[in-house]
Parts: C-alpha cells; structure tokens; sequence
C-alpha cells in the first residue's frame, strides 16, 4: 500500500507588505519581483540562462551584463548584405528582479528560440582559431571552452586550432632568449623553434585538451606533423625569420574520423616540411586552410579586436557583415590595415577554397562564439563569399 505523508506546514510569507495588500494592490503597486499577468514575462539575461551553469542563483542572473552588439547607434551599416540573412533569436534585456519560475521558463523559451540555428549547423563543422586575450584570460578561456562542448553538444562539429604567443613568450624568457619580432612575426631560430615546438605541442595543446575533457567534451590533441596534417614550406622571409613557415598542403584524413566520432580535435600549428624540418605556422593561415580543407560551413578568428571598422580610429563603426568585394574595396581604400590584413586575407583564401562564411569576432567578449552561430547580432565581422 502507498504511505502518504502529511505535508510540512507552510512557511509564513515573507513579503508582509504584499501578503497584507494582496486585495486591493494594483499591478502597478506590486512589489518588484511579483510578476502580474498582464505584464511581459521576466526574461533576466536570457543570453546568460543559456550559456551559465544551472546551480547560478537568479540573483546572480540579474545582475550579469548582456553584450548587445548592436546596441550602438554608431555602428556601421553592412557594405554588402549577405545573400542568405541569418535567422535572428530574440534576446531581453536583464530585469531588475526575477522569479524561478521565470527564469526556468526564460531558459527554456532561449533554447527554444535557438532550434533554428542548431538545425541549421547541425552535422556542420566549424572551424576556430583560438588565441589572443580569450588565451590570456582564465574567465574568456572558460567561456571559449563551455562553447565548444556545448556545439558539439547539439550538433555541431568543432575544431580547434591554437596558437600560444604569451607562453611561448614566457618560456623563452626562462630559458634566458629575448623574444623577437619582425613585423609582427616571431623570429624563429634553431632554439627558439625548439621552445615554440615543446610549449604549443606539449603544453599548450595538451592543457586545451584537458580542459575540453574536464567541460564534458573529447577533445584529441594533434598538431601540423600528425599523420602529415599540415606540410610546411619555408616562408619567402625565411632569411629574416628563420622557421617560419607556410601551409604547402592540408591532409584532413586523420581528421575525418576524429569529428565523426564526435570529438573535437585540438591543432597546435606545428608542422614539418618534406625533410622534417619543423616550422612554426601563423595559427590564422593554418586555421583557414584546414577549414577548406574539410569543407566546413563556418571559420571564426578569436581575434583582440571587435571585428572590421570602417574608421579604424573609432572602435563604434563596426562592419557587421560584408562580402568578398567590399573586402578589397576597404583594404586598397587603407580602411583595413597592419595586422588585420593577413587576417582577411586569411578569411578571404578560405572563402574562395569553399568555406560558406568567415567571421572576425571578439575573443575579450564572453561566450562569443554562441553569439556568433546562435545569434544573428553576431559579435564581430561576417565575410561572405
């Protein structure tokens, strides 16, 4: 037979004010966190509720920050529109207080609204280029990490390529080598190929890795040399620069079954050349490669940037999306320039190999990569071929 329990007695309510005024209280006079039915539903960080952990306390909810990046009037319109504009998922801005109720039911109307855009990449890879201050930064390197799993999650298939400047850096000091620089590229001798190879592959890569498994996912770290991944060639400076190298040719087999299988290969941008001699490969170039190379839908640069600016002296003019064309308008007109050439030049390769959109999105911005795919607001620049 089933035994029933009597109920606990009910708490006495806390808010006396309201308890006492039930009656006559108008909606308007309600106490902030009372939702009425005829107000909106409270939908507190909806963003947030996706993308942080369930345990987190509405209060903590509340009072989170949601990045809009259009909430700027004086970002720029798109040169070009994209042929097929990207369906958009709704998101509210944070209320001062909110109900669990509300915020269950705010949870679930944000994964609801994003169904489009899973469905859309669902089955789909993307490629990221990870590196920058979301490396530097314990908080944005969480975030990156939480994105990856939760894409391979519903769907989608990631890969990860990485570069590893500021430890690569850090090593070098410690084994008494000044780091040095060439516009903008490391000067790599015998010894400094060294350090770079032992602290991308061996450290870097493998701590990725760990903390992909430890989020939930399988991760499997690679690098250029693995099953002969990437080939390299010397750099046309290579008298300058020493091993530095550029991607001869991509072979993606080792890949194939790695993402079948659903787990995230890691690629530290190390590879050899015909002789085995290795080389240290910019992780933008190697990224827009690998992206042609297996065909995928989408590749984001992680960038320090927010994105393409129309006036690079004001950090507001943000292109949100423009074309192939537009591209080359800006970069022979001086409105892209340094060290963002290479990487349009870089999205603009991969593009013209087969790669659907590439997109140069800001790494400083939590969970940038959910609002990339699942958003249509985006967080940075979307070329399109």
């Amino acid at each position: 037979p089933i035994q029933h329990f009597p109920c606990p007695p009910q708490a006495p309510a806390v808010n006396t004010y309201y308890a006492a005024n039930l009656s006559s209280a108008s909606t308007s006079s309600l106490p902030v966190g009372i939702p009425s039915s005829s107000s909106p539903r409270p939908t507190t960080a909806a963003a947030a509720m996706l993308l942080t952990k369930p345990q987190l306390s509405s209060s903590l909810l509340a009072s989170t920050p949601l990045f809009n990046p259009t909430s700027n009037p004086n970002h720029a319109k798109p040169i070009a529109a994209s042929p097929s504009p990207r369906r958009r998922l709704r998101i509210s801005a944070a209320s001062t207080a909110v109900s669990p109720g509300a915020t269950a039911l705010s949870r679930v109307d944000v994964l609801s609204e994003a169904l489009p855009f899973i469905q859309r990449f669902k089955g789909k890879t993307v490629v990221v280029k990870y590196g920058g201050a979301a490396m530097k930064s314990p908080e944005l390197q969480s975030s990156v990490i939480r994105d990856l799993v939760l894409l391979s999650c519903v769907g989608l298939r990631p890969i990860l390529v990485h570069g590893g400047g500021p430890e690569i850096n850090s090593w070098l000091l410690r084994v008494g080598v000044e780091p040095q620089f060439r516009n903008g590229l490391r000067v790599t001798d015998a010894l400094t190929m060294e350090v770079v190879e032992m602290v991308l592959v061996g450290k870097v890569n493998k701590n990725l890795v760990s903390l992909i498994n430890l989020a939930g996912g399988t991760a499997v770290g690679l690098c250029g040399k693995d099953a002969r991944l990437i080939t390299a060639r010397p750099s046309p400076n290579a008298a300058a620069l020493g091993f530095v190298g550029e991607v001869a040719r991509v072979d993606a087999t080792v890949l194939h079954p790695i993402i079948a299988s659903g787990h995230i290969p890691v690629i530290a941008t190390v590879a050899a050349d015909e002789t085995g001699q290795a080389y240290n490969i910019n992780a933008d170039t190697a990224a827009g490669e690998i992206a042609a190379a297996v065909g995928a839908e989408k590749l984001l640069l992680l960038t320090d940037v927010s994105g393409i600016l129309a006036d690079r002296n004001d950090p507001g003019s943000l292109v949100k999306e423009i074309d192939i064309a537009g591209v080359r308008q800006m970069v022979s007109g001086g409105q892209v320039a340094g060290g963002m050439i290479p990487k349009v030049e870089c999205c603009v390769r991969a593009l013209a190999q087969g790669v659907h959109t590439a997109s140069i999105i800001d790494g400083r911005v939590p969970h940038s990569l959910l609002l990339e795919i699942l958003t249509d607001e985006g967080t940075g620049t979307m070329i399109t071929g």
